[in-house]
């Protein structure tokens, strides 16, 4: 099933991948029923160019407004800002969330930026459709 975003969710996370280079950025996409509701910029709490890690103090209050919301972890995004918008090594044994989406941007040629999703189950990655949405 593709993912459904607003031209503006993909613009916001490129926006915040640039804003963070060189090291790579990540941040949260809230839903609803496969719906995006809310983007949440994060602050990556390894602050390097090659991982990411979630702040902890982001990822609870994300996750408790999703709660109150009744909104779920539609999708995690975080930028690679030298390689290719596919999952490394890393990003496969760090999924820890099966049912939401994973969105690679890369930043290797910053001027196209690539925007990717995937889904990682139990180490296997499969590429699903975006499907950009205007309005």
């Amino acid at each position: 099933m593709p993912l459904r975003l607003p031209r503006s969710m993909v613009e916001e996370m490129v926006a915040h991948a640039k804003a963070e280079a060189p090291i790579e950025c990540c941040g949260i996409i809230a839903g609803q029923n496969g719906q995006a509701m809310k983007l949440y910029r994060c602050r990556n709490a390894e602050a390097s160019p090659f991982r990411f890690l979630v702040d902890p103090q982001d990822l609870f209050q994300v996750f408790r407004e999703c709660e109150e919301k009744g909104w779920e972890f539609l999708a995690i995004y975080h930028s690679h800002t030298a390689t290719e918008a596919y999952p490394s090594p890393t990003d496969v044994r760090l999924a820890s969330w099966p049912k939401s989406y994973y969105i690679v941007i890369s930043l290797m040629d910053p001027d196209r930026p690539q925007v990717r999703a995937f889904r990682i189950e139990e180490g296997k990655i499969t590429e699903e459709k975006i499907v950009v949405e205007e309005g």
